[in-house]
């Protein structure tokens, strides 16, 4: 499909750039088969005993570096963990850097360019792995915020860039779906009889991305590294079988439970990586509803919004969300989506 198909003009105002408080304040946009304005709030009403949600438990770290080489300023964003020491990392000004360069983070933090890779980013050895590593980068790392919110990263956003559900490193873009939950919501939920259980998806910086190309066919994603345990997977599917719906939060969680799915949406456990790259035409298998923000035009993200409830759809919904002020991508606020029947 052409890329342009999913393109939308959107006033820079309404692009979050804080959270609301509390986080389940926020607005929530129903597309079915009409469009309602609800809240987060009401979410366990929409949803019925027996559903279960699949959150990302993923947390982000730190990950924009500023660091020198020499003289010359050098900005990292960190977006693979290869274990020990070493990361992939996008830099700005790559093309200056060259094999074995040194680039210095202050307080005797630095990094050595391993590779210039193919892709554009480059691989790096830092001088320190584990728990060294961890300290050195929570007192240097900045919070990545994407560049749409156009203000350096501060203290506030060292919790509001969280969800609830976060507890395992790696992430350096948030699953936004997730930050609109809180205690209050989980609690409610619970007393609904809608079960909620969480995924492992390290987000990368590649979720930012732009499309460069003129067709989806030619555009290629960066893999991700995942995990679902087999009592996740079985606690998945027995829900199922008992006539639940599989609510996906966020597009990280869909993404990966399709990853894991067999042909008959039976989820197995699963480690290792996903680049899926979902856009209309492709066959779901493992979900029912889906949970998400408002999502960037001619992103990745937003094809895969339109090829699970439409596109047709999605687009009377984001128009919809425009004229009435809903507050845009990360920061903002979220859709509950019901899936395009099937033709």
């Amino acid at each position: 499909m052409r890329v342009d198909e999913f393109d939308f003009d959107l006033a820079p105002e309404l692009i979050a750039a804080r959270p609301v408080h509390p986080r389940d304040t926020s607005r929530l946009l129903v597309v079915g088969e009409r469009l309602e304005d609800r809240a987060m709030l009401d979410l366990p009403r929409l949803l019925r005993a027996g559903d279960l949600l699949v959150a990302n438990d993923t947390r982000v770290i730190p990950a924009r570096l500023t660091g020198v080489r020499g003289t010359a300023k050098i900005e990292l964003t960190l977006h693979r963990d290869l274990g020990g020491a070493w990361w992939r990392a996008f830099a700005r000004g790559a093309k200056k850097l060259k094999e074995g360069d040194r680039i210095d983070f202050g307080e005797d933090f630095w990094a050595r360019v391993a590779a210039k890779n193919e892709e554009g980013d480059v691989t790096l050895e830092f001088d320190r792995a584990g728990p060294r590593f961890k300290a050195a980068l929570a007192r240097s790392g900045h919070v990545p915020l994407p560049p749409y919110i156009k203000r350096p990263d501060d203290a506030s956003d060292r919790g509001d860039y969280q969800t609830i559900f976060a507890v395992k490193d790696g992430a350096v873009a948030a699953p936004t779906a997730g930050l609109h939950f809180t205690e209050r919501l989980l609690s409610a939920l619970e007393g609904a009889g809608v079960g909620c259980i969480t995924v492992t998806l390290h987000v990368g910086a590649g979720t930012f991305l732009p499309i460069k190309v003129a067709d989806t066919t030619d555009h290629r994603m960066h893999d991700e590294a995942g995990w679902i345990d087999a009592a996740t997977a079985q606690r998945i599917n027995l829900a199922r079988a008992a006539g639940g719906r599989i609510v996906a939060v966020g597009t990280t969680a869909l993404r990966l439970l399709e990853t894991a799915a067999r042909g008959d949406g039976v989820i197995e456990p699963f480690a290792g990586t996903t680049d899926l790259f979902i856009t209309p035409g492709y066959r779901f298998k493992a979900i029912d509803l889906l949970v998400t923000n408002f999502h960037l035009p001619r992103s990745t993200l937003f094809m895969l919004v339109s090829a699970f409830a439409g596109l047709a759809r999605m687009r009377s919904a984001y128009a919809h969300a425009i004229a009435a002020r809903y507050r845009f991508f990360s920061y903002g606020d979220a859709c509950l989506l019901y899936p395009a029947a099937r033709k």
